[in-house]
Order: C-alpha cells, then sequence, then structure tokens
C-alpha cells in the first residue's frame, strides 16, 4: 500500500502539483476519482492524471488540432502542438505522428511509440488518411475520376490513386493512402479549385472525437491503440 502523493511524485509530480492535481478530481485510481493525496492503495492499482495513465509505457494522445499552431515538437518562432498540453512529466517525449499544415485542423496523433509512428506513416503501408475540405470552386464528378485515376502534378510528382466524395458544390471528404507535401491543397489546385478548408477527420481507424474542441486532447482507449497497431501491421 502507497499514498496517492507519493506515486505521483514517484512518477514525476511535484508533491505539491500532486495534491492539488488530487483535490482538483483529475486523478482517478481504478477508474474512480481519488480526491485525499493521503489515502494508499495497492501497487496494482490503475492510477491515470487527466486519464491518461500514470504507470510506465508508450502514451498515445488524440489532439484536435486548431488553426495557428505548427505540428512540430519546437519552433523559436511559432506555438506548436505540444504547447497545448499541460505541464507534465509524462509528456516530455511526445511528438505528432505526421503533420498539418499551420492552417489546417483536425485529428492529430501524439505518441512517444517511434516505431509504431514509423509503420503509420510507411509509405508500404498506406495507411488511409481522410479529410474534409472546402474549396474555391464547385467539385464535380471529373475531379472524382481525376482523384481516382491518380494525379500528375505540376512538378511531375506521381499520387496514387485517391477517393474524391463531393458532399455538396464547394465541399467533400478526400481518402488519401499516402501523405506527401500538401498533397490535399496541391491536388486541388491542380484541378483549378483551391482548398480553403482543411480539416483532417480520420487517421486509418481512428476518427475524430467530435466531443474535443480545438485545442483539447484525450488519451486513446485501449481500442483504438488496439487499431492502429492493427493498421501498422503490428500486433
Amino acid at each position: 500500500m502507497e499514498r496517492l502523493d507519493k506515486r505521483l511524485s514517484q512518477a514525476g509530480y511535484g508533491r505539491r502539483e500532486a495534491r492539488e492535481l488530487i483535490r482538483q478530481g483529475r486523478v482517478t485510481a481504478d477508474g474512480q476519482a481519488a480526491l485525499r493525496p493521503e489515502e494508499k492503495y495497492p501497487a496494482e492499482t490503475a492510477i491515470a492524471v487527466d486519464g491518461v495513465p500514470l504507470e510506465e509505457g508508450f502514451l498515445y494522445l488524440m489532439l484536435h488540432k486548431p488553426q495557428g499552431v505548427v505540428s512540430s515538437t519546437e519552433d523559436p518562432r511559432e506555438r506548436t502542438v505540444l504547447d497545448l498540453l499541460p505541464r507534465d512529466p509524462r509528456f516530455r517525449g511526445l511528438f505528432p505522428v505526421g503533420r498539418l499544415d499551420k492552417d489546417a485542423t483536425g485529428l492529430l496523433l501524439l505518441t512517444d511509440d517511434g516505431e509504431l509512428a514509423h509503420r503509420l506513416l510507411s509509405p508500404r503501408r498506406h495507411v488511409d488518411k481522410t479529410y474534409y475540405i472546402e474549396v474555391d470552386g464547385t467539385l464535380d464528378a471529373a475531379d472524382a475520376a481525376a482523384f481516382a485515376q491518380g494525379m500528375t502534378l505540376g512538378n511531375g510528382e506521381a499520387c496514387l490513386p485517391a477517393l474524391l466524395q463531393p458532399t455538396g458544390p464547394d465541399r467533400g471528404l478526400v481518402t488519401l493512402r499516402e501523405g506527401k507535401y500538401h498533397q490535399v491543397k496541391r491536388m486541388c489546385a491542380a484541378r483549378g479549385k483551391p482548398v480553403t478548408r482543411l480539416e483532417r477527420v480520420a487517421f486509418g481507424p481512428l476518427e475524430l472525437d467530435r466531443a474535443l474542441p480545438p485545442g483539447a486532447w484525450r488519451a486513446l482507449t485501449a481500442t483504438e491503440v488496439a487499431a492502429l497497431r492493427a493498421a501498422g501491421g503490428g500486433a
């Protein structure tokens, strides 16, 4: 049996910080709110802060990226996606899996699992990524056919076949099986219909949680992590 505040302290939190987190109701023990720093629990008790397990192991977070932040771990001039997270010793090794443009929004996976990130981004895996787009122009069947055939961009770069599903005159869903630089924007621009809004709504089996407002995040569930591992070709 060990005090709750001591468990948090051993994980890297200061004693005062740990007690404040507990009093704020942000700490759970086996899924139940733990409100007393002095409460003692068996070593096998699952302790979590803001829904993220305290025990050692990889972390997997879903972030609803807002506009105006860059998808990097640090930047001397810009606010990064990691700046949206609270200061927490468990988050020090997190990085974004792939990138979203500064003006783009939507689902961004953050993890410290480098092997899984590599598999999910590998060109050999072809993990689907789906985006909601709005364009300056009218999307039509000819655009969908061009995407499905596989486009060649202005610099001669060939794109794999992609799925374009118009959902309105100037909007639709685009699903890619690769992740070239600014690919959705460049493909739409090649059709003479520049993108005015871009939001990633799915990454492989992971869908954007609409309960998360822009800038918010949550830990992935065990089911979501297992699905991502399967999509990456792992166990």
